[in-house]
């Protein structure tokens, strides 16, 4: 967060030393570099000058992360290039809410390059670093407006790694914006958490000083175009619409039976499982009674007995009969059944199949092996994915091409790395001691001292979990424990 804040304006140094003032339209109030304080934050020159007109390169970089600002700009690539460098440290807490993202981007962005900048930046201070000039604090009009449209897209933002909302880390868990504004105009110490120089963030500027505050369009948390989810935005009409329409059709019928209250949907389906209860229970008592009664069991047994006499007179006139009968007699009783043509088709083909099969056993199993052996041909280029997000998107999709360019030229993800402990089961009594006590908490801290101890040869290199963990608060890494408790 603090090297966002370090973003850099610089104006062309002049042989003055007091900074010459000027509130006009593309006109600059800071342009390039001037000296890079002991703890290597870089710091502006504090000389106003005409707003010059970048080259196609440096304008299409403007354009990527920047859309509002064209034309002439306030800044030269070293300046835009430490800003786009400062803004990647704010990307992943707030890539969640596009809204609130642009927002974000479009404040640095107008302080850093916006070609009217004198009309809303000021230099109110300088100092003297490297021999040089610099500037030392400012003043910066941004208009309620826009700062409370960025306020409002952000403070219900969530950062997903750490659970906790983005406010919290990125604002010092403002209340609003005034505070947040606070937090990012604060001057850092040598090594310490803040911008490069005090910036003031001013709501009005007065009539006779030419100036007025920055007012680019401030995106709403809701907006189509730039929509958050409803988790990062949830006064969104949106999501406000859809949780009162899901209310309103959840609580529509209801009905008290004494003192429970019940929904009619489920109140119907209770009634209707009872009715399907009865009757396969009537169906199946008035079945089972029917079978009791004399005349039904008497007419079975006859069936049984006329059925096994009929088939013992056919069987002995069968024993008897050419085999040539006997196919004639088949298919003279198929077609006294009358089949339909589809049943008949698939009566033959079944027939002339099996009989094929019956007597070329060996040539069908190995056809069968033969096709089934090419169509395992595939499995030669069968691979093994790894990589999550080819499991979700193919390479030439826009979300993987987004990704791609998200990737080169921004920030990439944070990755969670997560250690569970538990505690193993007693062989006695085959029961899990308590985690919380005091040999466990002795022996976490013990844990957590080994990890942040551990070092990797890396390419020559020794690397510590300092060198690569995430750090949103200066120097520390962002780990979650229970002993932060």
């Amino acid at each position: 967060v603090c090297l966002i804040l370090s973003l850099t304006e610089a104006q062309s140094a002049s042989n003055d030393k007091t900074p010459r003032e000027r509130h006009s339209e593309d006109y600059c109030a800071m342009y390039d570099i001037c000296g890079k304080r002991s703890d290597g934050k870089v710091v502006n020159c504090p000389y106003g000058s005409p707003a010059v007109k970048p080259d196609d390169l440096l304008s299409s970089k403007i354009q990527s992360l920047c859309p509002t600002i064209t034309g002439n700009v306030c800044c030269s690539e070293a300046q835009f290039e430490t800003l786009r460098q400062q803004v990647q440290q704010a990307i992943p807490f707030l890539v969640g809410c596009p809204a609130c993202l642009r927002n974000f981007l479009n404040l640095f962005c107008e302080l850093t390059c916006s070609p009217n900048q004198s009309l809303f930046i000021n230099v109110t201070s300088v100092d003297k670093v490297g021999g040089n000039l610099t500037v030392g604090g400012i003043d910066y009009f941004v208009s309620d407006t826009f700062g409370e449209g960025l306020y409002d897209s952000c403070k219900d933002v969530k950062f997903g790694s750490a659970n906790t909302r983005a406010m919290d880390l990125l604002g010092a868990r403002a209340k609003n914006v005034k505070e947040w504004f606070t937090f990012i105009g604060k001057k850092a110490t040598p090594g310490g958490l803040g911008s490069p120089y005090a910036i003031a963030f001013q709501p009005n500027a007065t009539k006779s000083s030419g100036m007025e505050p920055m007012n680019v369009s401030a995106y709403s948390c809701g907006d189509i175009s730039l929509g958050c989810s409803c988790g990062d935005c949830p006064s969104s009409s949106v999501c406000s619409s859809s949780s009162s329409t899901t209310t309103q059709k959840r609580d529509s019928c209801s009905l008290k039976i004494g003192n429970l209250m019940v929904k009619c949907v489920d109140l119907i389906l209770t009634v209707l499982y009872i009715i399907l209860i009865c009757v396969l229970l009537g169906w199946g008592l008035y079945h089972r009674k029917r079978e009791r009664k004399p005349a039904y069991r008497t007419k079975s047994v006859s069936n049984v007995i006329s059925g096994g006499v009929l088939y013992s007179r056919n069987q002995e006139k069968d024993e008897n009969l050419p085999m040539h009968q006997i196919i004639e007699d088949v298919s003279q009783n198929r077609n006294e059944v009358r089949l339909s043509p589809v049943q008949g088709y698939m009566s033959n083909f079944y027939r002339k199949y099996g009989s094929y099969v019956a007597r070329n056993p060996i040539m069908v199993l190995a056809t069968s092996l033969v096709i089934v052996i090419l169509l395992c041909l595939g499995l030669i280029r069968l691979k093994v994915e790894t990589r999550p997000e080819k499991l979700w998107v193919g390479p030439g999709s826009k979300a993987a091409e987004e990704k791609q360019f998200f990737d080169s030229h921004l920030a990439p993800f944070y990755r969670i790395e997560q250690l569970i402990l538990g505690t193993v089961p007693d062989h006695v009594n085959s029961t899990s001691s308590r985690i919380v006590s005091e040999d466990n908490i002795r022996f976490l801290f013990e844990v957590q001292k080994k990890v942040d101890a551990i070092r990797a040869n890396y390419s020559g290199l020794m690397v510590s979990l300092q060198d690569i963990c995430m750090k949103p608060l200066d120097k520390d890494c962002a780990t979650q424990s229970i002993l932060q408790v």
